[in-house]
């Protein structure tokens, strides 16, 4: 057996873990990280990364079917399924080997296995086969688990017929059907993958929407398009089961008026939350508090347990990578002794890599009115952006929501072309105090996207010329 000595030891390499340990090393603090798996967790080699990859895939085979409108003539639009899903397996290899790089560069160290809490100041790790290998004495503790998808009675997952999100990213053959349970991210993203791929895609969702937790509008302009693009959403349904057959998935829902059916496909995807792993790594043995299924931290995310942390997904939502890496460079400085203040979560933006994508940050128009705030609304379309119109990426528009009295950006939506990329000028506006008159009154480059944020802005003031 190996023992150690370390500052800090962190459990899991997910995008907080591996960030966490990263910046612990940086602050000078001997740093020891625990993985079981690879190198980046799930988010880096089951999740963000590999999906963005084959999202690109499907976006590219929906342009070639558009090639005409470009001036192109007509091309091929046959697909390789297996070459998709392989260029997203070697994206997700290529950065967990980034991840690697850096903790050589850093002097992290990397034990190899399950880690196991026994103090709060000793690790056990073991192998696959329960053998002790590493023993580890840390000043801190960083708890970096993660999540896995939330399994309910009644639907029996077998990774086969009924699939997670990892079987969903790696299909050896494009499916005649898939029934989605669930449309957050996960669900509408692997929707547009499949459904781009040829595949009938239904959506099965709970709530009055598909993405529920975002503004209304949002939704409302997604549905739409997702319904042009054929694909069936049902939403105020409940799953009640899903039963694997010979070839096939039968999905039994009830629908709002009590009314229940039954649904066939090929195979069907659980998209319907996530659960954290907070099994088996040692939280009993020295009595963590729980709070809903997560571990309960403060605003410098340390447990109950003054030198213990929990971080990223196993800490609770927002369950969003760049959420987890804020947390873990957080906790790192606090345990270095910085004075620092806390995460904001009131502006965390979060994103849905579908097409059109959807990016939000802030209060929604509803939220901000139950808050009591009397607010300015200000709306453009991309069909009135001239880069919009000239790429022939029209749908969707920038909805920005400002406080009437103070100017302050409450929140800004967004449902279009890289959007994605458009919501960080708006968190950092959020983040600076800038108000809306602040919005559009900075020059914008012409003909850009981003325009579409200032103009915006501008009509929520009554002083937009382009609309």
């Amino acid at each position: 057996m190996n023992n150690h000595d370390a500052d800090v030891v962190v459990i899991g390499s997910g995008p907080g873990g591996y960030v966490a340990a990263i910046r612990a090393a940086q602050l000078g603090l001997k740093t020891i990280c625990v993985e079981r798996s690879e190198l980046g967790g799930i988010c880096l080699n089951w999740g963000c990364i590999p999906t963005k990859a084959l999202l690109k895939s499907a976006e590219m085979i929906n342009h070639f079917k558009e090639a005409e409108v470009y001036g192109l003539n007509p091309v091929n639009t046959s697909f390789d399924i297996q070459k998709i899903v392989d260029r997203s397996r070697k994206v997700a290899d290529k950065m967990s080997k980034g991840i690697q790089f850096l903790f050589k560069k850093y002097k992290v160290q990397l034990v190899v296995g399950n880690g196991t809490i026994k103090t709060p100041t000793e690790v056990e790790v073991r192998d696959n086969d329960g053998n002790l290998t590493d023993s580890i004495n840390a000043k801190n503790i960083i708890i970096a688990t993660g999540a896995r998808p939330r399994m309910f009675p009644g639907i029996e997952v077998d990774r086969k017929s009924i699939i997670t999100s990892r079987e969903a990213m790696i299909p050896d053959k494009t499916p005649e059907s898939i029934i989605i349970m669930g449309a957050g991210a996960i669900g509408v993203e692997f929707a547009y993958f499949y459904n781009a791929l040829g595949t009938k895609v239904t959506i099965i969702e709970m709530m009055d929407r598909i993405l529920p937790v975002e503004d209304e509008e949002i939704s409302k302009e997604l549905a739409r398009i997702y319904r042009k693009y054929g694909i069936t959403l049902l939403t105020k349904t409940k799953v009640i089961s899903a039963n694997a057959q010979k070839k096939s998935v039968e999905i039994k829902v009830q629908k709002d008026d009590g009314s229940e059916t039954t649904l066939t496909g090929e195979i069907a995807l659980n998209a319907i939350g996530i659960q954290a792993n907070i099994e088996n790594i040692g939280l009993e043995n020295i009595g963590i508090d729980l709070q809903k299924g997560f571990i309960k931290v403060n605003n410098h995310l340390q447990t109950n347990i003054p030198n213990v942390f929990a971080i990223g997904d196993v800490a609770g939502a927002p369950w969003l990578a760049h959420k987890a890496s804020a947390e873990g460079i957080e906790a790192a400085e606090f345990i270095a002794g910085h004075n620092t203040n806390g995460i904001d979560y009131n502006n965390i933006p979060g994103n849905t890599y579908c097409v059109p994508q959807v990016a939000s940050v802030g209060l929604t128009e509803a939220k901000a009115k139950e808050q009591g705030y009397t607010v300015k609304i200000g709306k453009f379309p991309f069909t009135a952006s001239g880069k919009a119109t000239a790429i022939g990426e029209t749908n969707g528009f920038v909805k920005v929501i400002i406080d009437e009295k103070y100017g302050e950006i409450l929140g800004v939506h967004m449902i279009g072309p890289d959007v994605t990329e458009l919501i960080g000028e708006a968190t950092l506006a959020r983040s600076v105090g800038a108000t809306g008159k602040n919005l559009f009154k900075t020059i914008h480059a012409h003909p850009t996207l981003s325009e579409a944020l200032m103009e915006a802005a501008a009509v929520a003031y009554n002083e937009a010329v382009n609309i």
